[in-house]
């Protein structure tokens, strides 16, 4: 079989092995470069469009993917680094018992796809976890941005700082959250791992597109967070809400859907791909964690590539008429 380079190429390992190792920050990674750029010229690009509406629509853009790499850049890496003691040192944090029910007749247990899919429920459902302060920010970052970016004043003049002052007014709990030091994180996520529930979960899903469902459930709790925060929103233009909601709501439904039907077209060569990568490297000793990898970042791209490039244009026009009827 002739190997081609890509299954040999050190970048697109590097990549996968980012994937496997922090999936939650490689997918903000993807978002940050394709919603920096890529999604604000679809959206002013949208023709017939209100170019009031695509100017908030951008605006939202660059605040989501600046909030949601800032936060989970913070969040992620201690995690990692915890996931990480536990996988080169499973008997300290982990019960003999957890071991063999989640080894899965692999030789190692960083190799099995039960201990994987247990190590990356943390690992993916940390954006799960940060989706609503996110979504929080991002809706108090759209009228600064407005103003800097397009010199538009906000629906209140009082309190321009709004999101300097909705940041500062926003829960504190001064550190507590990042005081896991030395082995107390990875010991409180082996507790966790060890509970049943998690053995069950991982005996009964480490087969499925859990992934995906993780990263879509994300997106729709944020974009439901978004929507409510600015239905609130004092600072937010009232003729501009709707539309901004609307575009919100409707790329994230086209995206989800969009994306369960591409995964489900590209299966096959998908799988015909795993299996030549996993021909070219078999001897890797990485090669179960770059194949974990794909399967992350599969779904991350197909997502992201539908929701900052082909929907916005859809969505932004959709919104638009919505908006105006």
């Amino acid at each position: 079989m002739k190997v081609q380079p890509i299954y040999n190429n050190k970048i697109f390992k590097k990549g996968l092995e980012f994937a496997a190792d922090n999936g939650a920050l490689f997918v903000a990674t993807a978002s940050l470069a394709l919603s920096t750029v890529a999604r604000p010229i679809a959206i002013m690009s949208t023709p017939k469009t209100d170019k009031e509406n695509k100017k908030y629509a951008a605006a939202k853009s660059l605040a989501s993917s600046a909030v949601g790499y800032g936060i989970m850049l913070c969040a992620s890496l201690p995690l990692v680094k915890a996931v990480k003691q536990i996988d080169e040192n499973p008997s300290k944090f982990l019960k003999s018992e957890t071991i063999k029910n989640l080894k899965y007749g692999e030789k190692s247990l960083s190799k099995s796809p039960k201990y994987n899919f247990a190590t990356q429920l943390f690992k993916l459902g940390l954006g799960f976890l940060i989706a609503v302060p996110k979504s929080i920010l991002t809706c108090a970052l759209i009228p600064p941005l407005m103003k800097n970016i397009f010199g538009k004043k906000s629906a209140n003049n009082e309190h321009q700082q709004y999101g300097i002052a909705t940041v500062a007014a926003l829960p504190r709990n001064d550190g507590a959250a990042f005081s896991f030091t030395g082995n107390r994180l990875p010991k409180y996520l082996g507790k966790i791992i060890d509970t049943k529930p998690v053995q069950i979960l991982a005996e009964k899903f480490h087969k499925t597109n859990f992934q995906q469902h993780i990263i879509s459930l994300t997106d729709a709790l944020a974009t439901g967070t978004f929507i409510t925060q600015v239905s609130k929103s004092k600072k937010i233009e009232p003729d501009r809400k709707k539309a901004l909601m609307y575009n919100a709501g409707i790329s994230t439904g086209l995206c989800i859907g969009g994306g369960y039907a591409i995964n489900s077209l590209t299966r096959k060569s998908t799988d015909k791909f795993i299996e030549n990568f996993k021909s070219a490297n078999k001897n890797s000793p990485k090669l179960e964690k770059y194949v974990e990898g794909i399967k992350i970042a599969k779904p991350a791209l197909i997502l992201g590539g539908l929701y900052y490039i082909v929907i916005p244009l859809i969505s932004t026009f959709l919104a638009d008429r919505f908006d105006k009827k």
